[in-house]
């Protein structure tokens, strides 16, 4: 009998491959609509700079606030922008082709801080501390000549919970990225709309779409050796202790200071006995209350009902 050519199960395999990229684009709308309306992120009539570097955090970002402005009840604008900082080997034409092909507003910001850094940093050494100083500033301008109400980073869960380790075991503080700031200069509103959602799910997401990914290491830079550990670290506890990474940021959202050991958060001094049971007393030595803290973010249909940016 002649081959037809068409293989029976490669519709089924495609029905599979299509089914799972839905359900997986529909969790992380999810968890930026959430995140959105859990810190109040996004207002009407806001506009909004997103960062746009060319990796694959800042597509899903900017693919997933498109989805978000053609559904949600309130009215705001996007302006992509990208900073060309004139490393060698940089492919400007990408990132220009990609956005006018998706008809998406944007600006190309030429600024040679390449040059500046490598004039400043000795050789061998990382610059993504200084690069990273001298491109915040120059979005931080930009977004003021734009009008821009808001700036939009693509910064995901994975990152949060890597930079509190960073700061608790390098820094001696705990603190994380906070999913809503002010600029250091006073004048600007930083938004991370990825707060909740998973870099493994990004990775698939990208991927799925085929993104025109710019690599981040064009400067020749050694990478940040210290958060290269820590993704490392999480990276295998993630494979050997499903939950615990979900665990983590779960317990970055409910903070309970008086059982930290900063004075000036809590009054420890005026602290005495009432009389009153307390349930925020003395629990120290009872176990933690398990459950499955992957149910954080819920995985089905109905979960994260959002009054704000509401996803269907």
């Amino acid at each position: 009998m002649p081959s037809t050519g068409t293989s029976p199960a490669r519709p089924k395999a495609e029905a599979r491959q299509s089914y799972s990229v839905n359900k997986l684009e529909k969790r992380i709308r999810r968890a930026a609509g959430k995140a959105i309306e859990d810190f109040g992120m996004i207002s009407d009539g806001d506009r909004i700079m997103v960062c746009l570097s060319g990796g694959k955090d800042s597509y899903t970002l900017l693919t997933t606030l498109r989805y978000l402005q053609r559904v949600a009840p309130v009215h705001f604008e996007l302006i992509a922008v990208n900073l060309d900082q004139k490393q060698p080997g940089f492919p400007e034409h990408i990132l220009p082709e990609y956005l006018e092909a998706e008809g998406v507003p944007y600006r190309i910001i030429e600024e040679d801080t390449y040059s500046i850094v490598k004039d400043k940093v000795p050789e061998g050494k990382t610059t993504c501390a200084l690069c990273s100083r001298l491109r915040r500033g120059i979005l931080y301008r930009t977004a003021k000549a734009l009008g821009a109400t808001k700036i939009a980073l693509g910064h995901h869960r994975d990152d949060m919970i890597e930079t509190m380790l960073l700061n608790m075991f390098y820094g001696g503080t705990l603190k994380s990225m906070p999913p809503k700031l002010v600029s250091d200069n006073g004048e600007h509103v930083v938004i991370r709309p990825l707060a909740y959602v998973r870099e493994k799910d990004i990775q698939r997401y990208a991927a799925a779409k085929q993104y025109p990914i710019i690599p981040c290491n064009l400067c020749g830079s050694q990478e940040n050796l210290q958060r290269k550990v820590i993704k490392e670290m999480l990276q295998t506890w993630d494979r050997q202790y499903p939950g615990r990474i979900e665990s983590m940021f779960k317990a970055m959202t409910q903070v309970v200071p008086s059982h930290l050991a900063d004075a000036s958060l809590f009054d420890f001094h005026g602290l005495a006995a009432t009389g009153v049971a307390d349930p925020n007393g003395d629990t120290v030595f009872d176990p933690p209350s398990l459950g499955d803290p992957r149910a954080f973010i819920q995985d089905d249909e109905d979960s994260a009902q959002i009054p704000i940016l509401k996803v269907e």
